[in-house]
């Protein structure tokens, strides 16, 4: 797979299958869309091409009062590889970008991606007076050459698949329900920094790695197994925020993980959620703090014990 962060790059592109979104968690409704541009990429020998919209619009347009992300696009990247997409462009989302009319965004985004075959939602609308939409992109196709299919709305329990819908489940601490609208556990990946060593001190050392998120899918403090440390994962107790406890004001994720010792800062490691304990809370002292932090420390030992009978 290739990525592509500039349209310089687009120069000599192959005949492709292309869909556009921002593919915010690579749900199965999100799923459904890729196979079908992959089925298409096949019986037709195109090159498949998904573009993605940096920053995503709505959080260029509403800042911190925008939907959390439930990925960061590195994360996207690394599912579209697993799936076997040929290119990913990754496209600055600006003042410039959200002036073009629909008619701009076929001449100047979809025309250059040498499209042959696009395939979208059936929900799909862009342009500056969000004019465009499925019916405009097939009249368009047909006067510059490239068809057009859309994709059925994916349903479970009475309900589309939606990451709305997987926000919300999240913020419910619904772990098992997100989990089957995305169709694998939700998590979260990242190196391991260096913090402000404050969990030694109160002896809980933690493995922090940044959010890398605009607005947060999560807060408080959650049961987590993590991958990447070891041939199995390894199990821990997580607070996710900004540690009003101590002052904090950076969104990070802090791991503690159980029965884990080891010089790992620099790992990469995917932190997978499975059970909120509680919120974040501020505490009147360190040594409240340490005894709530060890009764969570606790709870997650209990939690991941009963999984095991």
């Amino acid at each position: 797979m290739k990525l592509l962060r500039h349209w310089q790059q687009l120069q000599n592109l192959p005949p492709s299958v292309v869909t556009i979104g921002n593919f915010d968690g690579v749900h199965r409704g999100h799923q459904a869309i890729l196979q079908r541009m992959l089925v298409t990429s096949r019986h037709q020998n195109l090159v498949s091409v998904v573009m993605l919209f940096e920053p995503q619009p709505q959080e260029f347009f509403q800042g911190k009062n925008a939907p959390s992300r439930l990925m960061h696009w590195r994360e996207k990247v690394e599912v579209f590889r697993e799936l076997g997409i040929d290119y990913v462009l990754i496209a600055r989302f600006n003042d410039d970008f959200r002036a073009l009319t629909a008619q701009n965004f076929v001449d100047k985004v979809i025309m250059p991606l040498n499209c042959q075959h696009l395939v979208i939602g059936d929900d799909f609308h862009f342009g500056c007076d969000r004019s465009g939409d499925v019916n405009f992109l097939r009249h368009a196709g047909l006067s510059s050459g490239f068809t057009v299919e859309s994709t059925s709305t994916i349903a479970f329990g009475d309900e589309r698949v939606s990451s709305t819908r997987i926000r919300s489940a999240i913020k419910q601490g619904d772990f098992a329900l997100a989990e089957h609208l995305l169709d694998r556990p939700f998590s979260i990946s990242g190196h391991i920094k260096h913090g402000d060593k404050i969990g030694r001190t109160l002896d809980f050392p933690t493995a922090n790695i940044s959010l890398k998120r605009q607005v947060s899918p999560l807060a408080g403090i959650y049961t987590v197994k993590v991958w990447g440390l070891d041939d199995k994962p390894l199990f821990g107790a997580a607070n996710v925020g900004t540690r009003p406890a101590v002052n904090g004001k950076e969104n990070r994720i802090e791991v503690h993980l159980l029965d884990f010792q080891g010089d790992i800062y620099g790992r990469l490691i995917r932190v997978q959620f499975c059970h909120k304990l509680r919120d974040e809370t501020n505490f009147p002292s360190l040594d409240a703090l340490k005894v709530a932090i060890a009764n969570d420390v606790q709870q997650a030992r209990d939690y991941f014990a009963a999984l095991s009978e």
